[in-house]
């Protein structure tokens, strides 16, 4: 267990505090939500800066990195579905599309071969996380924004975040759909590979 490993496992127990804090009702739970959220998505960026500049990349890491990466994605998708932020079709296709190809790593990584993330399943990632800082962004301005500056009506910027995030998180979604459709065609002879026995 190294540095890189560390910072990525760390995702997971912040998820939950993110997701806990989504739902407190005491000022200030939105904004800090919102910044351990952006504290997870640096660390998306600097487990993987650390672990080249180390040479401490591992099979582990690769597999853990993305596998996060998803946990993270679809924690805070169903909150924001449960609290009516998100569509309920396009949270669906997005979790679909993570099951599916997290299960389709594991079948790849029983017989030996990993699949790492590509530039697509990348520019997705990127993608979700900008639109969830976005929909998380909205009640921060919303509720500690606005306390603190009681004189300025902020209605209108908090609804311009929201939509800002529910059209990034559309074209997540879309980006989510062709990146899997690519990781299917580029391994299927490995997954399906003695299906029919």
């Amino acid at each position: 267990m190294n540095l890189p490993n560390l910072i990525t496992l760390s995702r997971v127990p912040l998820m939950f505090v993110i997701v806990g804090l989504m739902y407190c009702e005491w000022l200030g739970a939105p904004s800090l939500a919102f910044w351990l959220f952006i504290a997870c998505a640096i660390g998306d960026w600097l487990d993987g800066y650390i672990a080249r500049k180390q040479n401490l990349v591992s099979t582990f890491g690769k597999l853990m990195d993305a596998l996060t990466d998803k946990i993270m994605v679809v924690g805070l998708v169903i909150a924001l579905v449960d609290k009516l932020e998100i569509p309920v079709s396009l949270a669906l296709i997005t979790m679909v599309r993570e099951f599916l190809i997290t299960g389709m790593r594991m079948v790849a990584a029983s017989k030996g071969v990993i699949v790492s993330a590509d530039r697509g399943g990348k520019s997705k990632t990127m993608t979700q996380l900008i639109a969830l800082g976005f929909l998380l962004g909205a009640p921060m301005a919303a509720r500690d924004w606005a306390y603190l500056v009681p004189t300025i009506d902020l209605s209108h910027f908090v609804e311009y975040v929201h939509k800002t995030g529910l059209v990034i998180f559309l074209i997540g979604t879309f980006l989510a759909v062709w990146s899997g459709w690519r990781y299917v065609v580029q391994y299927k002879d490995v997954v399906f590979r003695d299906a029919d026995r």
